[in-house]
């Protein structure tokens, strides 16, 4: 089902861009903008991991890493991938200061997940656990791919929206100033594909798996409190609010609401995903604990700020 989904969205956005290429010069435009879709597709689909992660300009880490909380980290996500039977994912860090976090990979044996520096010095280690036990979900739901490969295409047309508005959309041709305003439609249109491509029930349904992966549900719900106070406090993620079309790949909207940036909203209220699972903890038998148990050895490092 999820590969049907990812070809429909393919296919919608590949439209899009021949529509784009149509208003920009024509039809030879339209034949240019197709070729360069098609290319695209394939390359998304081999590469969009390494496009996104490079956007962030997200760091691979291992457990030889000198910060005890990079290794901590390291240590958890593979720990967690153990225990919802997944192959070990590559994983990143991105310097930023928001508490943040995304999974990509086209399947689970090609799967990273990144998590900014300010989620390692901001929340506890519990929280932490559930914020990767979620992205693990994603990757154990086969979600990634689609929320990649979406974001890659749909950044470019609305890059291409932006082109069209800037050069005029081939006024040389009758009713091209009316098609560079309606090319410029295509950002909010490629905005709501991506909202299409990452439901609201996808994130409740990485929500629950991640929470019994990591085995503690009200972590989770702590974390994404915590995610959303600073997100919404002013702790901007530059990287996100200049690649809008990325924003529904992070557990958590990174985008200060500014502007056209609430149009790629993709994720459901905060307060109902953590109502959800406070339910699951009732339902799991799990109480909130004050020192929760570590799920691994690794060393604790310290609780200040980044070093």
């Amino acid at each position: 089902m999820n590969h049907l989904k990812t070809f429909i969205l393919l296919a919608g956005l590949t439209a899009l861009f021949g529509g784009a290429g149509y208003l920009i010069g024509g039809m030879g435009g339209m034949l240019i903008a197709l070729v360069l879709a098609a290319a695209m597709n394939l390359v998304s689909y081999w590469n969009a991991d390494k496009i996104v992660l490079a956007m962030y300009r997200a760091q691979p880490v291992d457990e030889s890493h000198p910060e005890p909380l990079v290794r901590r980290y390291v240590a958890d996500v593979r720990a967690l991938a153990d225990r919802a039977g997944l192959p070990h994912p590559r994983v990143f860090v991105i310097q930023n200061d928001q508490p943040n976090a995304f999974a990509t990979g086209r399947d689970p044996q090609h799967a990273a997940v990144a998590a900014t520096t300010g989620l390692l010095s901001l929340l506890s280690a519990e929280e932490i656990r559930g914020v990767m036990a979620h992205e693990l979900a994603h990757v154990k739901n086969r979600d990634t791919l689609t929320m990649t490969i979406t974001a890659t295409i749909a950044g470019a047309i609305s890059a291409l929206a932006n082109f069209a508005m800037f050069f005029g959309g081939g006024r040389d041709r009758e009713g091209g100033f009316i098609g560079a305003i309606a090319i410029a439609l295509l950002a909010p249109i490629a905005a709501a594909l991506v909202q299409m491509a990452v439901s609201r029930t996808r994130e409740y349904e990485a929500d629950r798996v991640g929470a019994e992966i990591a085995g503690d549900p009200h972590a989770l719900a702590s974390a994404l409190q915590k995610i959303e106070r600073y997100a919404r406090g002013g702790v901007v993620n530059p990287d996100a609010e200049r690649n809008p079309a990325t924003a529904h790949m992070f557990i958590i909207n990174p985008l200060s609401g500014r502007g056209a940036d609430n149009l790629f909203s993709t994720h459901p209220n905060t307060v109902n995903r953590v109502k959800a699972l406070m339910e699951l903890g009732v339902r799991m038998g799990v109480r909130p604990r004050a020192n929760a148990v570590p799920l691994t050895a690794a060393a604790r490092g310290p609780a200040g700020p980044w070093g």
